[in-house]
């Protein structure tokens, strides 16, 4: 066999394991409800609830972080990253979280916060102008 063969049928195996692991993080959202039903790893977004407790003591555990969200359907659950507590956690908007269900606690392994745009009084005045 060639060795132009055998070099296309590894890249075409790399493509192929490259495509399946991709397609494994392509979930859709859910919410607290759904992945208490599932049980499997699903992503889920909403808002912080700031009046509730937010726990992380680094010289305890750097890993570990547990705060309240609401999803989109309103409902609010305790959640327990297993990370470090992210900067400027409390300005976000929105937090989209990646875990599963334990109990009534959601443990999340990755979090994306979407932060308050710089940019946002700016957007609303031209806006305001436009009309």
């Amino acid at each position: 066999m060639k060795k132009i063969y055998v070099i296309a049928i590894v890249m075409i195996a790399a493509a192929i394991v490259l495509l399946t692991t991709a397609a494994e993080d392509m979930s859709t959202y859910a919410t607290f409800t759904d992945a208490s039903r599932s049980g499997e790893r699903v992503k889920i977004a909403g808002q912080l609830s700031k009046d509730k407790e937010m726990y992380y003591n680094p010289q305890e555990d750097p890993n570990y972080f547990s705060f309240y969200i609401r999803d989109t359907k309103g409902d609010e659950r305790k959640v327990v990253l297993l990370s470090e507590k992210p900067q400027d956690f409390e300005l976000s908007e929105q937090i989209v979280l990646t875990g599963q269900m334990k109990g009534d606690e959601f443990v999340a392994t990755d979090m994306l916060l979407k932060c308050p745009s710089k940019y946002k009084d700016e957007e609303v005045y031209i806006r305001e102008e436009a009309k």
